[in-house]
Order: C-alpha cells, then structure tokens, then sequence
C-alpha cells in the first residue's frame, strides 16, 4: 500500500491540519493534481471560507464529487494513541483527524478522476469537484453559497457523489440516498416567580409546560414513507428556577428538535407544535430554527450504477438508507436531481484515534471511478 497514489495523497490532506474553516491549503494541493489532469479550477472564497469547483468539459451529463477539506477539533491530545496530524499506520488501518471524515474520500474521488480521464480522454459528459472548508463548521459559506453561485450562471448537475463516511460494517454496504431534515425550537413559558409557600400568589410555568410536554412527545407526527422513518421528537434541554428550592420559578425555558421525513413540512410541523400550546393556553414564546430541509434521490440512474459498482469491486449489495445527521447533500439536492452520499466506514468519525481501514482505500477508489465508467462512458 506504501505507493499507493489515494494513500498518499490521504496522508498529505490528513497532515494540513484543516479544522473548521481553515483549509490548510488542501484545496491547493488538488488544484496542482486536477489542473494537470485538465480540469479549470476555481476557487470561490466567501466570507472567511475557500471553496473549489473544478470541472472537466462542458457537455452534459454533469457528475459531481463533493466533500469538505475541514475537520472537527481533535479533542484532548493526550487521549489520541498517535498525533492526529501526523498520519500513522498501525494495526492495518490510517489513523489521523479526517481519516474517515472525509480526507480519505477527497482522495479517493480525487485519483479514480485522475485515472478515469487517463484511460478515457474523449469521455462523454462531464467531471467536477465541488470542495468546501465550512461543512464541520456552521455551513453559511460554504457549499451553499457555491450552488448558488453555479445556480446564478447556469449550470447544470445531473448526478452527485457526496463523499461522505456512510459504510457500517463493510464498505458499500450503506448508500445514504436522502437525510432527514433538521428543526429546532426553544419554548419559553411565562408564569408568575414566588414563595412555595404561596403557591396561590404564584404561577408555575414547569407545572403549566406539563401537561404540553406529554402531548408533544406523544404525538405521531407522520408515519414516514418507503425511503424514511417517521419523524421524531426531542426534548433537549430544559431550564428553569433559581436554584432555591423555595422560589416558584418565573419561566421554563424548553428546547427541543424535530428530526423530520419528507412525510412533513417546516410549516406543518411548526404549525401543529403551536396548536398543542393554545390547546393548553400556555403564555409563550417561541424561537424557530431550520438546521436543514430533507432530501431525497429514489432509485435511479445514479444508484443503480453505484450499486453495481459497489457490487462488481466488493461483492457487497449496498442498501439505500436516509439515517444520519444533516450533510452538505441538502444543499446540492436543490440543484440536481439525483445526489447519493457514498464514501468509508463510519464507525471512528468524530472520535479520538479516527481512522479507517488501509485496505479499504483502493476498494473506494475503484468504486468511484467505475461509476464514472458507468456514468460516462468513453
């Protein structure tokens, strides 16, 4: 593995140390491989983020690769077995921040278009990458403002590879085809502050949110469909009081998360929310915020030739799921049409000691660019 080309350029992207929104000069270092490779680089900076779209042709049909150079912090450095950017192997696997979220993915996709437009100059359609340094972060600057921009000039995207660590157990056994949206709010109810002892003189708002609280987490929001669970309900966090324990607190504040299916809507879900706190009279206000829509890609072109590019290099059948956090994917699904996220072996992301399989590297590799294959034929 020691002069393998995805390996070492994994390495090199692991070693910049790249976290959130510092990019390190990662996008630099595929800009070298990708113009060499007859790709028109662009970097698009907004705000304090880099950004880079890179594209190869200009016919139709349009496959993009994207993924994000940042990482998050490494946490404490004394609990990591080796330095998290200085990429190590050991035990048969690469370990480093952003081994498996999602460097190794940026190399993968990033050599399977160098050996695809080597071996197929004359390819129909067209390659491009769409790489930001704002997807750990708060992802204001990032990916989104990049598809507006392509949006804005009228580009076209056809299919879309996100790269992201979706493997369980195997690689290739999980394709995300879709993500749940994401819909936070924090409720503060009013009530009146006094003395336990003159609970008459007083308004509990706890005592007063109650009752609310059992029909919002009772409630079946919508049932779901064939591609996602029904949508859920979290209460995150509630405060209240003074810390006395003879003081009737004046207000309770509530925040709480839908993690919700394309069987609903943010207007539907705020609208019925509001509906359970008048049924309950409750003086309130409260605060709305949109982490991220849901998006969803059925079966088509774009996961029939993943699949079977999965299945001809690993012997995995891969199953389609929409289970997860939000993803960059929620952006570009609003300017194409089929977007699938794909990418290594999850189980380490976000933890100390990340890392991800040395053998499984070359397998990625092989599987994008046999969708390329599949996509584009020469």
């Amino acid at each position: 593995m020691s002069d393998s080309r995805v390996l070492q350029l994994t390495k090199d992207l692991i070693a910049r140390p790249s976290v959130t929104p510092d990019d390190q000069g990662c996008q630099q270092a595929l800009i070298n491989r990708l113009e060499a490779a007859g790709f028109v680089c662009e970097t698009l900076v907004f705000g304090d983020v880099v950004n880079l779209w890179a594209r190869r042709g200009t016919t139709a049909p349009l496959l993009v690769f994207a993924g994000h150079t940042d990482v998050v912090p490494t946490g404490p450095l004394e609990r990591w077995d080796s330095e998290p950017f200085t990429p190590t192997e050991r035990d048969g696997n690469l370990y480093g921040r952003g081994a498996a979220d999602m460097k190794s993915s940026i190399g993968a996709f990033t050599v399977a278009a160098e050996e695809f437009t080597a071996s197929h100059p004359q390819h129909t359609g067209s390659i491009a990458l769409l790489i930001t340094a704002d997807e750990e972060g708060p992802s204001v600057d990032g990916t989104v403002k990049v598809c507006q921009a392509l949006t804005e000039r009228g580009e076209q995207l056809d299919y879309c590879i996100v790269g992201e660590p979706t493997s369980t157990d195997r690689l290739g056994d999980t394709v995300k085809n879709g993500r749940r949206g994401s819909l936070s709010g924090k409720l503060t109810i009013k009530g009146k502050q006094g003395h336990v002892a003159y609970p008459h003189l007083a308004r509990n708002p706890i005592h007063l949110l109650a009752p609310a609280v059992v029909d919002l987490t009772t409630e079946q929001w919508d049932q779901g469909n064939e591609y996602f669970p029904a949508t859920t309900f979290q209460i995150s966090n509630l405060h209240a009081g003074t810390g006395a324990t003879n003081v009737v607190p004046g207000t309770a504040v509530l925040d709480f998360n839908f993690r919700f299916s394309t069987a609903s809507t943010p207007a539907t879900l705020k609208e019925r929310v509001t509906t359970i706190l008048h049924k309950h009279n409750l003086d309130y206000d409260l605060e709305w915020t949109l982490g991220g829509e849901p998006f969803l890609t059925p079966k088509g072109t774009l996961s029939a030739a993943l699949s079977q590019a999965i299945l001809e290099e690993t012997g995995v059948t891969t199953q389609l799921s929409t289970t997860g956090g939000t993803s960059d994917g929620r952006f570009i699904a609003k300017i194409c049409p089929q977007v699938m996220e794909f990418g290594p072996i999850n189980a380490s992301i976000h933890q100390v000691n990340e890392h991800i399989r040395l053998d499984t590297l070359e397998p990625l590799k092989n599987i994008y660019r046999r969708t390329l294959e599949l996509l584009l034929p020469a």
